[in-house]
């Protein structure tokens, strides 16, 4: 892997990434932090977006669909029937508008959560399982927030079960 950028390719530019440890230099560890991983999860829940409304199309179920679902569904249906191509870009419109909405919702999940252990980890001075439970439930609870309709119920219970798994994923870190 040369130093000359002429002679890198994407790959070792990507590899390079890896061994820095930070996408981003935005001046201070805990905005690299939050920068770097809103960006990959946002990228994730893109790919998984794209993925479930692929899917959803292309097995055309009617249940268990939520409202922009079964419009996506409606409208493909319209365009083949009337074979237009306004249709079509009435769908890849609404396509691009969930994707965004659910790869912007998995990024700040991503960002907050690795922004409050960086933070709890600095004010304490120790990154234990505690740090992880409390960014866990704050991550959780501003997730269920997030959604359309939330309620006191299962915003408790976005907060339970964000904990409950970051505190495992930072519980079984040593044991794989």
């Amino acid at each position: 892997m040369g130093h000359n950028l002429e002679t890198r390719s994407f790959l070792d530019e990507v590899r390079s990434f890896d061994n820095a440890g930070v996408l981003f230099d935005l001046g201070h560890p805990l905005l690299n932090r939050m920068a770097g991983s809103f960006v990959t999860a946002a990228g994730i829940g893109a790919v998984q977006a794209v993925s479930r409304e692929a899917c959803f199309t292309a097995l055309e179920r009617e249940t268990n669909r939520n409202s922009v679902e079964a419009l996506v569904c409606l409208l493909v249906r319209v365009a083949r029937l009337c074979n237009y191509g306004y249709m079509l870009m009435k769908i890849m419109a609404l396509l691009v508008t969930s994707t965004g909405k659910e790869s912007l919702q998995w990024g700040l999940a991503a960002g907050m959560y690795s922004g409050l252990t960086f933070g709890l980890k600095e004010a304490r001075g120790v990154h234990d399982w505690k740090n992880s439970a409390v960014a866990g439930a704050i991550t959780g609870a501003t997730l269920a927030l997030t959604s359309d309709d939330s309620s006191q119920h299962q915003i408790v219970q976005f907060a339970i079960t964000g904990a409950a798994m970051s505190t495992a994923a930072n519980l079984l870190t040593g044991i794989f």
